[in-house]
């Protein structure tokens, strides 16, 4: 039997709504589904912020020199080569006994938006950019058309329908 790993998946927004419970639990769940899915087997924490349009605008601006807003951000806080997560007890906080991976930023504006673009739901739309970002912090990397886009586009895909989400739903 496989050992539970305890990861923590912080998930805030600023302002409370009746999905903000759903969009968590779902959130968490894409998450930790991307962790399990890249062998990651070290506790580990991710802080996700669920904003609007205006707010990741202004992180964009501020952290990347673009002012617009985007659909999501990924901060990750080490340099992880794809598909090959090596723990390294010196990365873990003392106190928590966790490896920080990083932050990640999520535009519910831009979920809606793209969703309906696509033709596909929010949920579906929320978790693949989760499962995205979440792949960001362990390395993967999409800036060219290249091998790893098609590496990171076949993971997103596989993780997504790991949490039986519908590639088309």
């Amino acid at each position: 039997m496989r050992k539970q790993i305890k990861h923590r998946i912080y998930v805030t927004r600023k302002q409370r709504s009746k999905e903000f419970e759903s969009v968590t639990l779902l959130v968490r769940r894409c998450v930790k589904a991307t962790l399990d899915a890249e062998g990651v087997d070290y506790p580990c924490e991710v802080h996700v912020l669920i904003t609007n349009d205006r707010e990741i605008q202004s992180i964009n601006n501020e952290t990347r020199g673009i002012d617009r807003p985007t659909d999501v951000l990924s901060f990750p806080s080490f340099e992880f080569k794809p598909g090959r997560f090596k723990a390294d007890e010196s990365f873990a906080d003392p106190e928590t006994g966790r490896i920080f991976l990083g932050d990640i930023a999520v535009s519910l504006e831009r979920v809606i938006e793209q969703a309906k673009k696509f033709g596909h739901s929010k949920q579906r739309e929320l978790a693949y950019l989760v499962i995205h970002s979440t792949l960001h912090l362990l390395g993967y990397d999409h800036k060219d058309e290249g091998a790893e886009k098609v590496r990171m586009r076949h993971r997103e895909k596989e993780i997504i329908g790991r949490i039986g989400i519908d590639e088309n739903e």
